[in-house]
């Protein structure tokens, strides 16, 4: 059996997430295989400076990250992975997908060239029930 989660309770964890990353969190792109929670970072591609606060209030078990605006690419190769470390630059936060559709981030494309511009389309964190 799977377990359930009212969803203030929900609310109020990804709510903890705000509060743990602060304001001026860093997030960054990468390529290649995601490595285990926290782990040692691949390719980095590009770095965004994030919104203060962090998000909004979570609503109906997601958490809705303020967009930050576009950066140019560092490197090139393709995005498959993000990582959010508060703005310390290497306190550890969150790990998540990268995609063009339906992933935790999404960019305008995944394919990533070094001095051109990367946009983020849609961000989304969910704690599910399931």
């Amino acid at each position: 059996m799977t377990t359930g989660y009212a969803t203030g309770l929900r609310n109020a964890q990804l709510d903890a997430i705000t509060t743990f990353a602060g304001n001026g969190a860093k997030l960054r792109i990468y390529d290649g295989s995601r490595p285990a929670t926290g782990g040692t970072a691949t390719n980095l591609l590009a770095e965004f400076t994030l919104g203060s606060p962090f998000a909004s209030s979570a609503s109906s078990g997601s958490l809705s990250p303020t967009l930050p605006s576009n950066v140019n690419a560092s490197a090139s190769g393709t995005a498959t992975w993000f990582r959010i470390v508060k703005a310390d630059g290497t306190t550890h936060v969150l790990d998540g997908s990268v995609g063009t559709s339906g992933a935790d981030l999404n960019l305008n494309s995944t394919s990533i060239s070094s001095g051109v511009a990367v946009s983020i389309t849609s961000f989304s964190i969910t704690r599910g029930n399931a």
